[in-house]
């Protein structure tokens, strides 16, 4: 795998200092000494001539009004009712790595169910020496972690198998977020029951009307699993699992079963609707793999990107993106501009984290010609991000599942960007 790193770029200073030299401004409006007045700076402003909001005009904070574009957002022609649907994280006006819940993902097989913390019960039995029932003052009780981990859809990306689908990041990449849980580690609630030597599986269920059941080997139940009664600092929203949802690092969100009912330790895999029907990867010779919980090594650039162009001309610029992996922490990502045929390595804006998300950026100059953006994820595994084509040689194009591959943004030449597929 070769990789050409281009040689160093003038410093924004100096690029600054020579578009105030001449007395103008950037394109598009910038940081240059403006040749009039600017009345911003210069007037007095009316934000600055009257007092403002009180600490009691909103009990619960809210996004400021020009920021309401900043939303979850669906596409209708995807399911046949928002019952049992998805919406899709707006990554591409995102930055850091944390969700904030408000605009974390949703998927749902039957609804959003409304429980109260004093309703909930979390039955443990099956191959269990004592078989035990948790309400939510229980799982308090119990020691606390907190862990920050991603959460993504085995369908992200999915429908860009066939070509170039859906132009934004939004929608080809956004069934995913990003959040810290606190909650307690499900091997303290197994070791409470007493799993039996013959347990191998545990078969988790939801509360809701499809419960959404699935089977995980006991040995990834015990390893890093938890129940999770918090995100980001605050309780779990309707929409994600409130009172209590499970939590499985790495591997796919159709595991991470919300509104948590049941554990059952059983000797083998229930092979559920949800496991069966749903979530094989289809290959090319039509047969079906199932049991491919990991979700490998990937990225995407969220800026530029088609809901994020570039609108402050030639000149300096951040390219930005995302990159994770199930299989622990994201230790490389790299950029190319001419799709894929020279790379530059990217800075992380902090040391990967195993399976949580990872901010990168390139500083970089555009000189406003047309590049064909991609991102190329590493992992501690070893693991490099494949392009579509390499996926294509197992699976055909008739795959739903576990698309890694690597994304292509055509960016013109004045700044707008497109889906396109570079395989």
């Amino acid at each position: 795998m070769s990789n050409e790193v281009k040689g160093s770029q003038p410093s924004r200073r100096a690029f600054l200092k020579g578009a105030a030299a001449v007395g103008g401004s950037l394109a598009g409006g910038g940081a240059a000494m403006a040749a009039t007045p600017d009345p911003l700076i210069v007037e007095k402003q009316p934000w600055a001539q009257g007092t403002g909001d009180g600490v009691d005009a909103t009990p619960y904070g809210l996004p400021i009004q020009y920021e309401s574009d900043v939303v979850r957002r669906n596409v209708e022609w995807l399911t046949a009712d928002t019952i049992s649907s998805i919406n899709f994280t707006p990554i591409h006006a995102l930055d850091g790595t944390i969700t904030p819940q408000g605009c974390a993902f949703e998927r749902h097989h039957s609804g959003a169910i409304d429980m109260r913390k004093d309703d909930f019960r979390l039955m443990i039995n099956g191959l269990v020496d004592t078989p035990l029932v948790f309400t939510y003052e229980d799982l308090e009780r119990f020691p606390r972690e907190n862990r920050t981990f991603f959460l993504e859809c085995a369908a992200n990306t999915g429908m860009e198998w066939a070509g170039a689908q859906l132009n934004g990041a939004q929608f080809t990449h956004g069934m995913i977020h990003n959040m810290e849980y606190t909650g307690v580690s499900l091997r303290t609630l197994l070791n409470e029951a007493g799993v039996k030597p013959e347990g191998k599986w545990v078969y988790v269920e939801g509360a809701d009307a499809s419960s959404n059941g699935r089977s995980i080997p006991l040995e990834k139940a015990l390893d890093d699993c938890m129940i999770a009664f918090k995100a980001n600092g605050e309780a779990l929203r309707k929409e994600h699992g409130y009172p209590a949802r499970l939590i499985v690092p790495g591997w796919e969100g159709n595991l991470w079963v919300k509104w948590m009912r049941r554990i059952e330790v059983t000797d083998q895999p229930i092979e559920s609707r949800e496991e069966t029907s749903k979530y094989t990867d289809t290959l090319e010779d039509g047969t079906s793999r199932k049991w491919t919980w990991v979700m490998d090594a990937k990225s995407v650039v969220t800026s530029p990107s088609p809901q994020a162009p570039i609108k402050h001309g030639k000149g300096p610029m951040v390219i930005t993106g995302l990159a994770w992996s199930g299989r622990g922490a994201i230790t490389r990502v790299d950029v190319s501009k001419d799709g894929g045929k020279t790379w530059e390595t990217a800075r992380l804006a902090n040391p990967g984290q195993p399976m949580a998300l990872t901010r990168f950026y390139l500083d970089t100059t555009w000189d406003g010609e047309e590049m064909l953006l991609q991102s190329r994820a590493m992992d501690e595994s070893g693991y490099v991000q494949p392009t579509k084509a390499m996926l294509r040689e197992t699976r055909g194009e008739n795959s739903i599942y576990h698309n890694n591959c690597i994304q292509t943004w055509w960016v013109k030449s004045d700044g707008e960007a497109e889906n396109v597929e570079v395989s």
